[in-house]
């Protein structure tokens, strides 16, 4: 029998670590979203917390498109997608479609952290949608060129990925046994002493 809602939240949660924001251990990519809209002060809120994101030479290189369930926006963005996310990402109230700039306005010169920026930018969303209950969960399982067509973005942006957002659904509304187990997998991380390093493969000392 799928977990309820309740029981999957319990689950993911991981294991606690003193002095680490609980929005951290709270935050995780679920599949199944809830046929419930985001109140427009709740996505306000979690764009400002990207808006102050740190960004090279404060740039600012993130652009969010965002498409609400029914809307033309929604509609190109989902179109992107491939069958396995269509499948379940078509529940979420929100999807989001980040864009980076390729080139410093400053300048006009190549920025090479355009996409680190976004993600950065991404991080801080996801963090203040987990404080306000609301879920997260990117992809980058889309056609690229179909979504640069679709919103004619110009040639010095990239496109990075898109984001589903909205609240957690119950695991068994996906209708599919693979994704009802992936919904219900406990979550898994590699230690630090795989990514903290002091030299290469060489854990550092913490």
């Amino acid at each position: 029998m799928p977990l309820s809602v309740v029981e999957v939240e319990k689950l993911k949660q991981a294991p606690a670590v003193e002095g680490v924001l609980p929005a951290i251990h709270n935050r995780w990519s679920p599949r199944s979203f809830a046929d419930k809209a985001v109140p427009a002060a709740d996505l306000e809120k979690v764009f400002e917390a990207a808006r102050w994101s740190a960004s090279s030479y404060n740039e600012q290189p993130w652009r969010f498109l965002v498409g609400f369930k029914g809307d033309a926006t929604y509609e190109k963005i989902y179109s992107t997608l491939i069958g396995f996310n269509q499948a379940w990402a078509k529940t979420a109230p929100v999807l989001i479609l980040g864009v980076a700039s390729t080139k410093f306005a400053h300048n006009g010169q190549e920025n090479r952290y355009g996409l680190h920026d976004l993600g950065a930018a991404l991080s801080l969303l996801t963090l203040q949608a987990s404080v306000l209950g609301i879920h997260t969960h990117s992809m980058g399982g889309f056609d690229y060129a179909a979504a640069t067509a679709a919103f004619e973005i110009p040639a010095d942006y990239v496109v990075g990925a898109v984001t589903a957002l909205g609240y957690l659904g119950e695991p068994a509304a996906l209708g599919n046994e693979q994704m009802v187990k992936m919904e219900e997998a406990p979550r898994a991380r590699k230690p630090l002493s795989e990514i903290v390093l002091s030299s290469w493969g060489v854990a550092a000392k913490l």
